[in-house]
């Protein structure tokens, strides 16, 4: 540990980020695969268009689950962290046997109600006469592994938070792995078709989900599930929920977001619209997570030495990230701009899906281009310890402009297809813009109170 934080303090920078964004990348690209491996069979099927469509009015529904996962996991283990690091090992306990319990609730609670409206919040979501049953076959044996799904997402970050990231990563790659391999004879074997994907899923999952309760129950764990510490109590849960709120709200706001955009194709392109969004949504994923890992990559490196008020490597290294970010997106936009079709022919070969997806991406996908300097500035403000600052600039896209935006637009112009998709870039491009001036202002303020409070000293 002490030579790790040597190389923080001191290590070149370039191979710092290297070494640190490369496993958070292929952790995410797994965690990629697993989430639009469904969507890539569920594509190939006789009538994939539909399928895609019913599956994208469910997505929003998965989204949220994937929500409350943070909740209490990106809640939960920074605590643990805590009190590990203060020798507390059975505090630590107590909080993750808290979680575990939560997560259990929170299960039943959602799959109570998913059961009873689900098909309510479907049409409520977006579908239509020629997709609503996509979406309820999917969505009812979906529902079933809610709880695999909490567990499994949920309490890995209790794996990884002790040290063990091969063990946690090993928990989605194995999830990942079984569903790309059940998929194909789920849906074309047995000719099952949504249904299939949804039934891998769960099966993955659950697999996922013993992986890691196994991990926490056993004899290589530090910390253990304690049956003693199951009972939920305010003290302790109540500092996890609290942690955890600022993940949930911009992980469900991509669910509010799904939800405006299907509600407004519907009803501007019909099912072949939201056919090419889900499509879209996926692309997105394969930008955005890889982009995450590097992040995620640098943050160490930026908020060690903020920590040892070495400011020169904060600046090197947040100009490396910046840099890095940049390029990759603007590579990746100018790929979907040139070849817009290759990336659609991963999910679908139908030619007027490829062709309606094909002409959207052009217009959905340009603003993305900066969208790697305003994820680069928010990770760096969480680095910082500027949580809230991070948090209200995520806000600001997707809540703020975004949504908005998808409804005022096609009152202004005259196609509501095409306004609808315009939303994504003029929003990337707000954001982008206000995130850099904020980023210029806070960020000197921050260094400027971090070298004054090393001059107290």
């Amino acid at each position: 540990m002490d030579n790790r934080n040597v190389a923080l303090g001191s290590g070149s920078i370039g191979k710092l980020l290297l070494n640190l964004a490369v496993p958070t990348i292929v952790a995410q690209m797994v965690n990629l695969l697993y989430n639009i491996i469904d969507r890539i069979f569920i594509g190939r099927m006789p009538n994939g268009e539909l399928a895609m469509a019913g599956i994208g009015v469910a997505m929003p529904i998965i989204m949220l689950v994937s929500a409350f996962s943070a909740l209490i996991g990106s809640g939960g283990a920074p605590l643990v962290a805590i009190k590990m690091g203060e020798k507390d090992n059975d505090e630590a306990e107590k909080i993750m046997s808290n979680s575990f319990s939560t997560l259990i609730v929170l299960s039943l609670i959602l799959t109570t109600i998913f059961i009873v409206f689900k098909e309510q919040i479907l049409w409520a979501f977006g579908a239509s006469e020629a997709t609503i049953g996509y979406s309820m076959d999917y969505l009812t044996i979906y529902i079933i592994g809610t709880i695999f799904a909490l567990i499994s997402v949920g309490m890995n970050p209790f794996i990884n938070t002790q040290g063990f990231t091969k063990i946690g990563m090993f928990t989605v790659s194995i999830g990942a792995l079984i569903n790309i391999i059940l998929d194909p004879i789920f849906i074309f074997g047995f000719g099952m078709g949504v249904k299939g994907a949804a039934l891998a899923t769960i099966i993955a999952q659950a697999v996922s989900a013993i992986w890691v309760l196994k991990f926490l129950l056993g004899k290589k764990s530090i910390l253990k599930i304690r049956k003693k510490y199951l009972l939920l109590s305010k003290k302790v849960i109540l500092p996890v929920l609290a942690l955890g709120i600022a993940p949930f709200i911009m992980q469900s706001t991509e669910s509010l977001v799904l939800i405006s955009l299907n509600n407004q194709l519907s009803k501007f392109g019909g099912d072949l619209a939201i056919g090419a969004m889900t499509i879209m949504s996926s692309i997105m994923q394969i930008i955005t997570l890889p982009l995450m890992g590097l992040t995620q990559g640098a943050q160490p490196i930026i908020s060690y030495n903020y920590g040892a008020k070495n400011l020169d490597r904060v600046k090197k290294a947040f100009k490396l990230l910046i840099i890095s970010c940049l390029i990759y997106t603007v590579t990746m936009v100018t790929l979907i701009m040139l070849l817009p079709s290759v990336f659609v022919g991963i999910f679908n070969n139908k030619p007027e899906l490829v062709e309606i997806t094909s002409w959207a991406m052009r217009i959905y996908f340009p603003g993305m281009a900066i969208f790697g300097a305003q994820i680069a500035c928010q990770q760096t403000f969480l680095a910082l310890g500027e949580a809230k600052i991070s948090l209200l600039l995520a806000l600001l896209r997707k809540v703020v402009l975004l949504v908005p935006l998808i409804f005022i637009l096609p009152a202004i112009l005259e196609n509501g297809f095409q306004a609808v998709l315009l939303a994504e870039p003029i929003s990337d491009i707000l954001a982008a813009t206000t995130t850099l001036i904020c980023f210029m202002i806070f960020y000197k303020k921050t260094l400027n109170s971090n070298l004054e409070g090393q001059q107290d000293i």
